[in-house]
């Protein structure tokens, strides 16, 4: 007889939404985490970076006193007191992470590294456990690429970065994604030189290129320097500076900075689990699971990061609970369903992102419409001083909404109308019939979807057919 119904390898969110799930229902459960209980999220990912995109608004609100009819404020501030203040709002988010806390729900929590020694044993600390089922959730790590020069400098990564105390006067980032994009705005904030140097022609490859370009355009106004179309020839080291030879589309050119990261992405947590033992197939990207989140190994599963789908920790969570159904209730099987994910680069403004960009869904349907609002035009945003930014609506010509885009203050929290409008088939007319409080940013929303109702009442045959009855009628 096995030692538990089920272990789980990772103490990421992932991991651990399975094991109090799986707990609650009355399983006998494990759960083994080399490091500490909550993962790269808490530790290395959004509570510490969100922490310091927030402090970095207060010193940008700080500067822009004038625009708020105050006085001009000298702003001050010492960065080793930011980075603690970071500290201790990560210390305060893990409270939710006590170790205690799972064991008290019944858990077996066990802090090692481990390695699989067939589908139905693991191995750790000179201990082996056994279990019917396994679920391995061991997250990513910030990913490196091959460079020459590399290896003979000193170079930071989004997590070693979490780990400074001090500003860097002058920093290089390769990658302009969401997290170099980020890390580049609260630098600059702070006061350091930023320059930015991504492959692709575009910031955000992945997002809407229309949105990318406006927020590339905000970003540069806040003096970061970024580069798009560029590939790194070498980076060397002189003195205490870094120096970075690249091709900016075909153009040589070099870069020099006190510092320099690599924000390029994330690499799954593979190394060391011996999963060939266990049977589980992988591919370059993380561990290879099919709809129902099980791996080649029948009694295996995965999710979070670790098998390269969507690397967010809200779709960690939704994984996680798709397994202790799949798991634990006989019969019934879920499927995964990512049609409808959303995500967020928490920029300032934010963009909060669902669905198909405007190239994706004219790719995939034969007639799309498309809506814009200007969030500069918002009274809400001309009261709060926070004028940048759009809200871009991609929808069928019955106004099926087929993504939404939100580069807007808390784009992030306005772009959850549009999520639950597209789950439940609610089209743009849905939205803007609704009543939406006034003066309120998700007046935003309303306006952006009153373009579609206002097309179709005051053109085509529609207003000449009104125009008519009012003519005939009085």
């Amino acid at each position: 007889m096995a030692d538990f119904d089920l272990a789980i390898i990772g103490g990421g969110v992932g991991g651990l939404n399975v094991a109090s799930g799986a707990a609650q229902l009355g399983a006998k459960v494990a759960l083994v985490e080399k490091y500490k209980l909550g993962g790269d999220c808490l530790y290395h990912g959004c509570i510490p970076t969100k922490t310091l995109i927030r402090s970095a608004k207060m010193v940008s609100h700080i500067k822009r006193a004038k625009d708020y009819g105050l006085n001009e404020i000298n702003v001050s501030f010492d960065f080793k007191n930011v980075m603690q203040h970071m500290r201790d709002v990560v210390a305060k988010v893990g409270e939710h992470d006590d170790p205690k806390r799972f064991e008290d729900m019944g858990i077996k929590v066990s802090f090692a590294s481990g390695k699989f020694v067939d589908p139905h044993t693991f191995e750790f600390d000179g201990q082996r456990i056994t279990s019917r089922q396994f679920v391995i959730a061991t997250g990513s790590r910030a990913a490196a690429i091959p460079i020459k020069g590399l290896q003979d400098i000193d170079y930071l990564t989004s997590e070693s970065a979490l780990e400074l105390d001090y500003l860097p006067k002058s920093i290089i980032i390769l990658g302009g994604g969401p997290i170099g994009l980020e890390f580049a705005q609260v630098y600059a904030r702070f006061g350091s030189k930023v320059t930015v140097l991504e492959k692709t022609d575009q910031v955000l490859p992945r997002e809407d290129k229309e949105i990318a370009d406006i927020l590339e355009t905000i970003l540069r106004e806040e003096r970061i320097e970024i580069h798009t179309g560029a590939t790194i020839d070498h980076v060397k080291q002189e003195g205490g500076q870094k120096i970075v030879v690249a091709k900016c589309n075909g153009l040589e050119k070099t870069f020099q900075a006190d510092d320099f990261m690599i924000a390029i992405g994330r690499a799954p947590n593979l190394e060391g689990l011996n999963l060939d033992a266990a049977g589980v197939k992988t591919e370059k990207k993380g561990i290879v699971v099919n709809e129902n989140m099980h791996t080649s190994a029948k009694n295996i599963w995965a999710c979070g990061d670790v098998t390269g789908k969507y690397l967010f920790t809200h779709v960690a969570e939704y994984q996680a609970g798709l397994i202790v159904f799949n798991a634990f209730v006989p019969f019934f099987k879920r499927k995964a369903d990512y049609h409808i994910t959303p995500w967020a680069t928490f920029t300032d403004p934010e963009l909060g992102r669902v669905g198909l960009t405007e190239n994706e869904a004219r790719q995939k349907y034969r007639e799309i419409k498309v809506y814009k609002y200007d969030i500069k035009d918002l009274d809400r945003a001309i009261i709060d001083g926070e004028e940048k930014g759009i809200i871009k609506i991609v929808c069928t010509g019955r106004g099926m909404i087929l993504g939404a885009h939100a580069l807007a203050p808390q784009g992030g929290e306005i772009v959850h109308e549009f999520i639950m409008a597209m789950k439940n088939d609610l089209g743009m007319r849905n939205i803007s019939e609704t009543i939406h409080i006034y003066p309120t940013l998700a007046q935003a929303v309303k306006r952006a979807t009153d373009k579609y109702y206002a097309e179709k009442l005051f053109s085509g045959w529609v207003p000449k057919f009104t125009r008519r009855l009012i003519k005939w009628f009085g």
